[in-house]
């Protein structure tokens, strides 16, 4: 996601989410996954990916006559443009106090996670190290 790239909205967020996990998918699959439970119109996942198609977040492939979407943009792409503004906002600008808060909130993270981070720890000082 380019700085030209909006942010994507909630509703975005829950359908790029769809299309991350499948790869890619029809709107009647996004539909079925997102709101079909909830009984959502299928003309909604339809707009929305619409709209998200015009704003770059996703590709479409209408080579057939159902058009599949992928997202444009990476999971990790999206977490970070999301998260800048969050950092320079309530954090001042500092990624570690994000990582000290949302480490130190809630529960407390398990060992996997723990170990996780200790990895990324030594990635990134060996990284430093070069």
């Amino acid at each position: 996601m380019n700085t030209q790239t909006p942010r994507p909205t909630e509703a975005e967020l829950a359908i790029l989410d769809v299309l991350w996990t499948r790869g890619e998918a029809t709107v009647r699959e996004v539909y079925e996954d997102l709101y079909a439970r909830d009984g959502g119109g299928y003309t909604n996942a339809l707009k929305l990916l619409q709209v998200m198609h015009g704003k770059g977040l996703v590709v479409r492939d209408d080579s057939q006559r159902a058009h599949v979407f992928r997202a444009a943009v990476t999971r990790d792409v999206a977490r970070s443009r999301l998260l800048g503004p969050i950092v320079q906002k309530l954090f001042g600008g500092r990624r570690l106090d994000l990582v000290l808060s949302v480490l130190g909130a809630g529960e407390a993270p398990g060992p996997e996670e723990l170990a996780e981070v200790r990895a990324l720890l030594d990635r990134l000082e060996r990284e430093r190290g070069r």
